[in-house]
């Protein structure tokens, strides 16, 4: 009766729960992952993605319910239920996602290993010569660096590491005639690869780093009888949004530096755990850690999955995956060779990535650090590349006497380390750096390049939805703009002005910005859409987005479908607007597209009675984004590069190869193409000049 009455309350809610709708997302994942038309290799690949998705998922997540559980404060869900029956709703939700993902490796990946010239082998399937080698490792590598951790009555409980494999050995002495169990933790150092690597003839054999310390684990306890050996992991809460300070004058660097360390110290909100475990061992875990059997995992195989990206990465293997095209030159850039600094002067070009290449920003950004009339470039960064370009660019500029502005987020999460190392390189050179703005996290995606051109001062711009990273730039699809625009160029020096001083800007002509306006001025463009329906005027709203989550926009978008607006969402993550429900949302349609490519760009498109108005930017619909982030839309004017935007939603709106369309339960189907419907991927179609020849006048 209670399930059912759980079930009730969540179909009745209108909002659809964040948390189950992304673990709705990491199925589509799995998805991939059971694809038997894709590569071998490109199935491992989404495997050990849904791992590192759920990792982060309780981390932070998981990590947020528990900072409401533990700190005793009330949190009502969108799916209507309060902390403890949605914890046990969303908890049970994940041991099923967790038995279906082994499911997938243990039935649909394992088997085929041998075919595709490898296997995961234990130690007693290893030939003699091969057990020797093992030997070999332990003894020189491996046991110098583990340091067993006794638990009794006078050693205290050791610090167990977030993430780390841990065994936990139970063992039995007696004294004084009585017998008495402890147990003792041996971590895996993480600097070890997860696998080591044999040899064979027709293969390789990868043989666990778990299971050469099972097999070994008798030399850390001589004269000990063991009872039991237990394999497990751990994963702690990494959420800080309670504990983050809203005092402006404290030195924020420094606070960032000591969160990272609490890390290690967060509460344990997930025990992964190999089955048949010491109940001796499960016992005082629990009690240590504050768990119950729903926070308990049972792996049915490798713990981690994330360990299959060795052998993707394998030198023998590398190319077995997915073979990306050669990126195409942007509609609006006509060649490679132009000299960008006069090119921009009379014309803006969209750059749609990953099938255009990010070269031309950041060959830019080189040329700008090196040309004696740029005087200045300023910049925000979430996230980079390793060894990355961007960088070095800032360096140089620095070097040759340039003033350079640089804004790092130092809470972009689990970026901290890399973003505070790469700010004090750029500071020790010369440059101004800001880590962050007090409470808000920067995520918006700026850059400007100023460059004295004979009397005058050219601004060059460019705005995006995707970081400054040449790595993950292959990889996601975003959009962004380059432009010598006076608009553009005034709005964003004047957006830098807030970020970098005190500066409180009057209304920006194209640019849309939070925490300040940008839910209020969203509300209103969806809001003319519905005046225009109710008027018997053409409606229509197209937006792509990641995440969909904000109360306030579902609501206006919900009123907007009662008024006839027919509105066409494309989320890839959390949605958690309900679609088609009858005399709520019946013109709302939403699809979810995952791929080959992480699709991370945004544009929102209102058809504004045959008048369209596109914005591209960094924002997705979400709270965060709204009021505790600053984040930048940005207006696509340009009636060509229009034209261009309309174009990527039409046919992401078209692809049927790797769509998922949402039922208004929250669950989500495979788009297939029909029988006499043409076959459109969107992840393919770009990186052809015919999808030019759709000339697209409206979306809706």
């Amino acid at each position: 009766m209670l399930i059912n009455k759980v079930s009730d309350q969540i179909k009745k809610s209108k909002y659809i729960s964040r948390d189950l709708s992304w673990l709705r997302f990491n199925y589509r994942v799995l998805d991939q992952a059971r694809d038997t038309n894709k590569s071998f290799f490109d199935r491992l690949k989404f495997l050990a993605i849904t791992s590192s998705n759920l990792d982060e998922f309780f981390m932070i997540r998981v990590g947020s319910l528990y900072n409401y559980l533990d700190y005793g404060k009330e949190r009502l869900d969108y799916s209507g239920l309060r902390e403890l029956p949605f914890r046990k709703k969303l908890l049970d939700y994940a041991h099923r996602f967790v038995n279906d993902q082994y499911l997938t490796f243990n039935s649909e990946i394992k088997p085929l290993c041998e075919k595709h010239g490898f296997d995961i082998l234990k130690i007693s399937e290893l030939t003699e010569i091969e057990q020797k080698k093992v030997d070999s490792y332990f003894k020189n590598t491996i046991y110098p660096m583990l340091t067993p951790m006794v638990f009794d009555n006078y050693h205290g409980f050791p610090l167990l590491m977030n993430q780390l494999l841990t065994f936990g050995v139970v063992t039995r002495t007696t004294e004084e005639q009585k017998a008495q169990d402890r147990v003792t933790f041996v971590q895996i150092p993480q600097n070890l690869a997860r696998f080591y690597e044999l040899n064979r003839k027709d293969k390789i054999v990868f043989v666990p780093i778990e299971e050469i310390v099972r097999w070994k684990i008798k030399k850390l306890f001589r004269n000990v009888d063991i009872v039991s050996v237990n394999l497990f992991r751990i994963t702690r809460n990494g959420d800080f949004t309670l504990e983050e300070s809203d005092d402006l004058e404290a030195d924020f660097v420094q606070e960032i530096k000591s969160k990272l360390k609490t890390r290690k110290k967060g509460r344990v909100v997930r025990l992964e755990i190999e089955r048949n475990p010491s109940q001796f061992m499960l016992k005082v875990l629990k009690e240590r850690w504050t768990i119950d059997n729903a926070n308990i995992f049972t792996i049915n195989n490798l713990i981690d999955l994330r360990c299959l990206w060795q052998i993707i990465n394998h030198r023998q293997f590398k190319d077995k995956g997915f073979k990306q095209p050669s990126s195409v030159s942007p509609l609006s850039l006509p060649s490679d060779g132009v000299d960008m600094f006069e090119y921009l002067k009379d014309h803006d070009v969209l750059l749609h990535h990953p099938y255009n290449s990010m070269e031309p920003v950041v060959s830019l950004l080189e040329r700008a650090a090196e040309d004696p009339a740029v005087l200045g470039i300023k910049q925000t960064i979430y996230r980079l590349a390793d060894q990355s370009r961007v960088t070095a660019a800032l360096l140089k500029a620095a070097e040759n006497g340039k003033h350079v502005s640089v804004l790092f987020e130092v809470k972009a999460r689990f970026d901290e380390e890399r973003n505070l190392r790469e700010g004090e390189r750029l500071e020790k050179a010369g440059c101004f750096v800001i880590y962050g703005i007090s409470k808000y996290k920067t995520h918006t995606k700026m850059m400007m390049v100023i460059r004295k051109e004979g009397e005058k001062v050219t601004r060059y711009v460019h705005i995006g939805s995707g970081n400054y990273n040449e790595q993950t730039a292959r990889l996601y699809t975003d959009v962004s703009l380059l432009t010598t625009n006076e608009v553009y160029a005034h709005d964003v020096s004047e957006f830098f002005n807030v970020i970098t001083g005190h500066s409180r800007p009057n209304d920006y002509k194209y640019l849309m910005t939070s925490p300040k306006d940008m839910r209020h001025d969203l509300i209103e463009l969806i809001r003319h859409e519905a005046k225009n329906a109710k008027k018997g005027l053409k409606s229509g709203i197209v937006i792509k987005i990641n995440s969909l989550e904000d109360k306030e926009i579902i609501d206006e978008m919900y009123k907007a479908s009662k008024a006839g607006v027919p509105i066409k969402l494309i989320v890839r993550g959390i949605c958690c607007l309900r679609p088609g429900r009858e005399d709520l949302s019946e013109n709302i349609t939403v699809k979810s597209i995952v791929g080959e490519y992480l699709e991370h760009a945004r544009l929102y498109y209102f058809h504004n009675n045959g008048e369209p108005k596109v914005y591209g930017g960094s924002a997705d619909c979400m709270v965060r984004s709204f009021d505790r982030r600053i984040e930048a839309l940005f207006l696509i004017a340009n009636e060509e590069l229009k034209r261009e935007s309309i174009n990527i939603l039409y046919y992401n709106l078209l692809d049927n190869q790797n769509s998922y369309i949402m039922r208004e339960d929250g669950t989500y189907v495979k788009k297939r193409a029909l029988a006499n419907e043409e076959v459109v991927d969107v992840h393919k179609i770009f990186y052809s000049k015919s999808y030019v020849e759709a000339l697209v006048a409206e979306l809706v």
